[in-house]
Protein backbone atom coordinates (compact mmCIF):
# COMPACT_ATOMS: atom_id res chain seq x y z
CA UNK A 1 0.00 0.00 0.00
CA UNK A 2 2.51 2.60 0.79
CA UNK A 3 3.76 1.83 -3.43
CA UNK A 4 0.49 2.74 -4.54
CA UNK A 5 -0.20 6.25 -1.62
CA UNK A 6 3.38 7.17 -3.62
CA UNK A 7 2.20 7.00 -6.86
CA UNK A 8 -1.42 9.00 -5.90
CA UNK A 9 0.83 11.54 -4.83
CA UNK A 10 2.76 11.41 -8.25
CA UNK A 11 2.20 14.53 -10.45
CA UNK A 12 2.24 13.01 -14.32
CA UNK A 13 3.43 16.37 -16.49
CA UNK A 14 2.60 15.77 -20.53
CA UNK A 15 4.28 19.19 -21.30
CA UNK A 16 6.94 21.85 -20.37
CA UNK A 17 6.15 25.21 -18.39
CA UNK A 18 6.20 28.31 -20.43
CA UNK A 19 9.36 29.16 -18.11
CA UNK A 20 11.07 26.29 -20.03
CA UNK A 21 9.84 27.01 -23.58
CA UNK A 22 11.16 31.10 -22.82
CA UNK A 23 14.63 29.34 -22.06
CA UNK A 24 15.05 27.33 -24.98
CA UNK A 25 13.70 30.23 -27.42
CA UNK A 26 16.10 32.77 -25.27
CA UNK A 27 19.04 30.21 -26.31
CA UNK A 28 17.93 29.81 -30.09
CA UNK A 29 17.84 33.63 -30.43
CA UNK A 30 21.27 33.99 -29.23
CA UNK A 31 22.77 31.30 -31.36
CA UNK A 32 20.58 32.57 -34.31
CA UNK A 33 21.85 36.03 -33.62
CA UNK A 34 26.06 34.90 -33.36
CA UNK A 35 25.23 32.83 -36.73
CA UNK A 36 23.88 35.05 -39.21
CA UNK A 37 26.52 37.64 -39.54
CA UNK A 38 28.48 34.56 -40.76
CA UNK A 39 26.67 33.35 -42.72
CA UNK A 40 26.37 36.76 -44.52
CA UNK A 41 29.87 36.48 -44.87
CA UNK A 42 29.66 33.22 -46.01
CA UNK A 43 27.12 33.85 -49.03
CA UNK A 44 29.36 37.19 -50.00
CA UNK A 45 31.95 34.56 -50.44
CA UNK A 46 30.16 31.99 -52.57
CA UNK A 47 28.56 35.21 -54.50
CA UNK A 48 31.97 36.87 -55.24
CA UNK A 49 33.34 33.35 -56.43
CA UNK A 50 29.97 32.69 -58.83
CA UNK A 51 31.14 35.83 -60.23
CA UNK A 52 34.72 35.49 -61.21
CA UNK A 53 33.96 32.23 -62.65
CA UNK A 54 31.05 32.90 -64.91
CA UNK A 55 33.82 36.26 -65.67
CA UNK A 56 36.64 33.57 -66.68
CA UNK A 57 34.46 31.22 -68.26
CA UNK A 58 33.35 34.12 -70.58
CA UNK A 59 36.56 35.03 -71.21
CA UNK A 60 37.58 31.39 -72.46
CA UNK A 61 34.64 31.42 -74.58
CA UNK A 62 35.58 34.02 -75.97
CA UNK A 63 39.30 32.52 -76.68
CA UNK A 64 37.43 29.38 -77.75
CA UNK A 65 35.30 30.91 -80.32
CA UNK A 66 37.63 33.09 -81.97
CA UNK A 67 39.80 30.31 -82.19
CA UNK A 68 36.86 27.91 -83.86
CA UNK A 69 35.97 30.63 -85.95
CA UNK A 70 39.00 32.22 -87.22
CA UNK A 71 38.14 35.39 -86.57
CA UNK A 72 37.87 38.52 -83.64
CA UNK A 73 35.30 37.67 -81.12
CA UNK A 74 35.32 40.22 -78.07
CA UNK A 75 34.12 40.36 -74.57
CA UNK A 76 33.01 43.70 -73.51
CA UNK A 77 30.52 44.90 -70.53
CA UNK A 78 26.88 45.31 -70.78
CA UNK A 79 26.66 48.77 -69.51
CA UNK A 80 28.99 50.95 -71.71
CA UNK A 81 32.22 51.08 -69.18
CA UNK A 82 30.92 49.29 -66.41
CA UNK A 83 31.76 45.55 -65.52
CA UNK A 84 29.73 44.98 -62.65
CA UNK A 85 26.13 45.22 -64.54
CA UNK A 86 27.60 41.92 -67.09
CA UNK A 87 29.09 41.45 -69.64
CA UNK A 88 28.76 39.78 -73.25
CA UNK A 89 30.82 37.91 -75.64
CA UNK A 90 29.95 38.35 -79.53
CA UNK A 91 31.86 38.59 -83.09
CA UNK A 92 32.91 41.93 -83.51
CA UNK A 93 33.00 42.54 -87.44
CA UNK A 94 33.55 46.12 -87.64
CA UNK A 95 35.77 46.51 -84.85
CA UNK A 96 33.39 48.83 -82.82
CA UNK A 97 33.72 47.24 -79.46
CA UNK A 98 29.73 47.51 -79.25
CA UNK A 99 27.18 44.86 -80.83
CA UNK A 100 25.31 45.85 -83.55
CA UNK A 101 22.21 44.64 -84.86
CA UNK A 102 23.81 42.35 -87.47
CA UNK A 103 26.91 40.99 -85.15
CA UNK A 104 26.45 37.68 -83.51
CA UNK A 105 26.48 37.50 -79.70
CA UNK A 106 27.81 34.27 -78.26
CA UNK A 107 26.78 34.98 -74.36
CA UNK A 108 25.62 37.49 -72.15
CA UNK A 109 25.28 37.63 -68.56
CA UNK A 110 24.07 39.94 -66.23
CA UNK A 111 25.39 40.62 -63.15
CA UNK A 112 22.77 41.32 -60.13
CA UNK A 113 24.93 41.01 -57.04
CA UNK A 114 24.75 44.37 -54.98
CA UNK A 115 27.76 46.18 -54.08
CA UNK A 116 29.84 44.05 -56.25
CA UNK A 117 33.20 46.33 -57.64
CA UNK A 118 34.98 45.49 -60.81
CA UNK A 119 37.81 47.11 -61.60
CA UNK A 120 39.67 46.17 -64.97
CA UNK A 121 43.68 47.01 -65.33
CA UNK A 122 44.81 46.19 -68.50
CA UNK A 123 48.04 47.21 -70.27
CA UNK A 124 45.72 49.25 -72.89
CA UNK A 125 44.20 51.53 -69.90
CA UNK A 126 41.99 53.13 -72.02
CA UNK A 127 40.37 49.69 -73.50
CA UNK A 128 37.51 48.68 -71.74
CA UNK A 129 37.16 45.12 -73.47
CA UNK A 130 39.16 42.17 -74.50
CA UNK A 131 39.32 41.00 -78.40
CA UNK A 132 41.10 37.54 -79.26
CA UNK A 133 41.70 37.32 -82.69
CA UNK A 134 41.84 34.06 -84.66
CA UNK A 135 44.67 32.87 -83.07
CA UNK A 136 43.66 32.76 -79.95
CA UNK A 137 45.51 35.95 -78.73
CA UNK A 138 44.22 38.94 -77.40
CA UNK A 139 44.93 42.38 -78.40
CA UNK A 140 43.77 45.92 -78.03
CA UNK A 141 43.31 49.07 -80.27
CA UNK A 142 46.91 48.71 -81.02
CA UNK A 143 46.58 46.18 -83.54
CA UNK A 144 46.93 42.08 -83.45
CA UNK A 145 50.14 42.24 -83.05
CA UNK A 146 49.92 44.31 -79.46
CA UNK A 147 49.03 41.84 -76.76
CA UNK A 148 46.01 42.96 -73.93
CA UNK A 149 47.02 41.53 -70.77
CA UNK A 150 46.30 42.15 -67.34
CA UNK A 151 42.67 41.46 -64.81
CA UNK A 152 39.58 42.28 -63.31
CA UNK A 153 39.51 43.02 -59.82
CA UNK A 154 36.74 41.63 -58.38
CA UNK A 155 35.51 42.88 -54.64
CA UNK A 156 32.24 41.92 -52.74
CA UNK A 157 32.65 43.07 -48.43
CA UNK A 158 35.89 41.50 -47.37
CA UNK A 159 36.51 39.45 -50.53
CA UNK A 160 38.55 39.73 -53.84
CA UNK A 161 38.89 37.78 -56.59
CA UNK A 162 41.11 38.24 -59.98
CA UNK A 163 40.53 37.01 -63.56
CA UNK A 164 43.79 37.70 -64.46
CA UNK A 165 44.83 37.69 -68.91
CA UNK A 166 47.89 36.71 -68.92
CA UNK A 167 50.53 37.73 -72.69
CA UNK A 168 49.39 34.85 -74.65
CA UNK A 169 45.41 35.82 -73.97
CA UNK A 170 45.34 32.67 -71.30
CA UNK A 171 42.89 33.38 -68.27
CA UNK A 172 43.24 32.38 -64.54
CA UNK A 173 41.57 32.97 -61.50
CA UNK A 174 43.04 33.77 -57.82
CA UNK A 175 42.64 35.08 -54.61
CA UNK A 176 44.72 38.39 -53.65
CA UNK A 177 44.08 37.94 -50.22
CA UNK A 178 45.67 34.04 -49.85
CA UNK A 179 48.07 34.45 -52.59
CA UNK A 180 49.99 37.99 -52.54
CA UNK A 181 53.19 36.82 -55.00
CA UNK A 182 51.50 35.84 -57.96
CA UNK A 183 48.06 37.32 -58.02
Amino acid sequence: MIAGDACRNCRHRNGYSIVELLVVLAIVCILLASAVPVFQHFIQGQRLRTASNALFMAVNLARSEAIHRGRRVDLVPLDNMDWKHGWLVFIDENNNQRPDSHETVLHTHAVKIADLQITPRFTDSKVQYVAYSGTGRSHGNAGRQVAQSGHWLLELGPYKRKVVINFLGRPRTCDPLKDKISC
